[in-house]
C-alpha cells in the first residue's frame, strides 16, 4: 500500500481529457490532484504526470529537475515531445487512456525508485554522520594512545647510562605508539645492578598496562629484597609476576628474562621464562646464548622458573631482543634467523652497528618523545638492549 503522502500532480488543459486522465491514474488508489500549470503544484506533490501541450518547451528542465516527471501525449507526432525527452523525463507514454495500467505502473514504479533514492540518501547521511562520530573517536583515542606512550616511555631507564662500569644502552620501538616490550636497569645496592627485558604478548593498550604493572612490581620487590640471596630473585620475581598475571585475568603472557649481575664476582645471576631468542653473550671473539629454559609468565599457575647464571668476562657485550627483530632477518626457518641474529651480533660493537644491519638505521627510536616510529614500518613491536662492561667509565 502506498503512503498517502505519495501525491501524483497531473498538469493538462482544464477540460474533460485532464479528468479522463486523473480518474484513470487514480484507479488503484493513487492520491491525485489536477492542476494547469507547473507552478501550481502542492509543495507534497511526489511526481508530475504532465501533458506535453501543457508546459511549454521552456519550462520543462526547470520540471524535470524539480520533481520526477512522466509525459503523456495523444501522438508521437506532438511538437513539444522532443523538447520534453530531452529536459530529462523519466519516461513519456503515448495515448494514455488507451495504456491506463502501463501507465499506473510506470507511476508505481517511479514511485518506488523515489522512495529507494530518498532511503539511499538517508542512508548516506546517516553514514556521513558516523564517520564524522568515528574520526573524533578515532582521534580521541589517537591522543590517548600517544599520551599513554609518553608515559610509557617516562618508565624507561635513562640510556645510554653506565653503572660501576657496565654501560646499558637500548632501542625502543613500538609498532604504534603504545608497545608490550619494556625493559630496566638499575642498581640494587653497591654490589649488584638488576636488569630485566620483557616482551608481552600482543601490542598496544593492554599489553602496555601489563609493562606497568611489572615496573610497579619491580619496584615494591626490590624495596622488599634484603640484601641476600641475589641468585633467589630472579625465579622469585618471574614466578610471583607469574602469579599476578593470572590474578587479574586479563589473558595476557609474557616471555622475560631477568638478571642480577654480582659486580664483585663478576656474575651473572639469572632467569628465564620462554625468552626469545635468547640472550646473546659476546666475548673473545666469539657469541654464545645464554644457556637455559622457562616457561612463560601468566600462563600456567604454580610455574616454576630455574635459578640460572654465568660469568661475565672483563669486555663483555649482552644483546637482548624482543622476537620482533627476527622479522627484520632472512631466513625460512626459525633456526635460519637466529643464526643470522648471532652473526650480526658478533659484528657489531654498538647498538647503532646493529640498527644499521638490520635496516633500521632510518627509523626514528620511540622512545623519542613525540615521535611515531615504528608505525606503519615495523610488523611488530620491536625492541633491543645492548649491556657492556666492566670497563666503561662511569655517567
Amino acid at each position: 500500500m502506498d503512503s498517502p503522502k505519495q501525491l501524483i500532480g497531473v498538469i493538462d488543459e482544464p477540460g474533460p481529457a485532464r479528468n479522463a486522465l486523473a480518474e484513470t491514474i487514480a484507479r488503484d488508489g493513487l492520491a491525485v490532484i489536477a492542476v494547469d500549470t507547473p507552478e501550481a503544484l502542492p509543495a507534497e506533490v511526489s511526481l508530475v504526470v504532465a501533458h506535453v501541450r501543457a508546459v511549454p518547451g521552456a519550462q520543462w528542465a526547470a520540471l524535470c529537475e524539480r520533481l520526477p516527471t512522466l509525459v503523456v501525449s495523444d501522438s508521437r507526432a506532438e511538437s513539444g515531445l522532443l523538447e520534453a525527452v530531452d529536459a530529462g523525463l523519466v519516461d513519456y507514454i503515448v495515448e494514455p487512456l488507451r495504456h491506463g495500467q502501463l501507465l499506473r505502473r510506470m507511476i508505481r514504479k517511479v514511485i518506488k525508485l523515489r522512495q529507494l533514492e530518498e532511503a539511499r540518501r538517508q542512508d548516506q547521511e546517516r553514514l556521513e554522520e558516523l564517520n564524522e562520530s568515528l574520526e573524533t573517536h578515532l582521534a580521541m583515542l589517537r591522543l590517548d594512545q600517544q599520551a599513554g606512550g609518553q608515559i610509557q616511555r617516562k618508565l624507561l631507564p635513562a640510556k645510554p647510562q653506565t653503572v660501576a662500569g657496565v654501560t646499558c644502552d637500548y632501542w625502543f620501538a613500538p609498532w604504534l605508539y603504545l608497545s608490550g616490550d619494556f625493559l630496566d636497569f638499575q642498581r640494587l645496592d653497591e654490589r649488584h645492578l638488576l636488569f630485566y627485558f620483557a616482551d608481552v604478548s600482543g601490542h598496544g593498550a593492554s599489553s602496555a598496562f601489563v609493562t606497568v604493572l611489572l615496573k610497579y612490581l619491580t619496584n615494591r620487590w626490590q624495596s622488599e629484597w634484603d640484601g641476600t640471596a641475589p641468585e633467589a630473585l630472579p625465579p622469585r620475581w618471574l614466578a610471583d609476576l607469574n602469579r599476578e598475571l593470572l590474578d587479574t585475568g586479563i589473558g595476557k603472557h609474557a616471555t622475560l628474562f631477568v638478571g642480577v649481575i654480582d659486580l664483585e664476582r663478576r656474575y651473572l645471576h639469572y632467569s628465564l621464562g620462554a625468552q626469545l631468542p635468547m640472550p646473546l653473550l659476546v666475548a673473545d671473539g666469539e657469541v654464545t646464548p645464554l644457556a637455559g629454559q622457562g616457561m612463560p609468565v601468566g600462563l600456567f599457575p604454580g610455574a616454576e622458573y630455574p635459578s640460572l647464571g654465568c660469568f661475565l668476562p672483563e669486555n663483555f657485550r649482552l644483546w637482548l631482543c624482543s622476537d620482533g627483530v627476527l622479522e627484520c632477518l632472512p631466513g625460512d626457518t626459525l633456526d635460519m634467523r637466529l643464526r643470522e641474529l648471532e652473526r650480526r651480533v658478533l659484528a657489531s660493537e654498538t647498538l647503532e652497528d646493529l640498527r644499521a644491519s638490520l635496516a633500521l638505521g632510518q627509523l626514528a627510536s620511540g622512545d623519542e618523545a613525540g615521535s611515531d616510529a615504528g608505525i606503519e614500518a615495523l610488523p611488530d613491536d620491536l625492541t633491543i638492549m645492548l649491556l657492556s662492561g666492566f670497563g666503561n667509565v662511569d655517567s
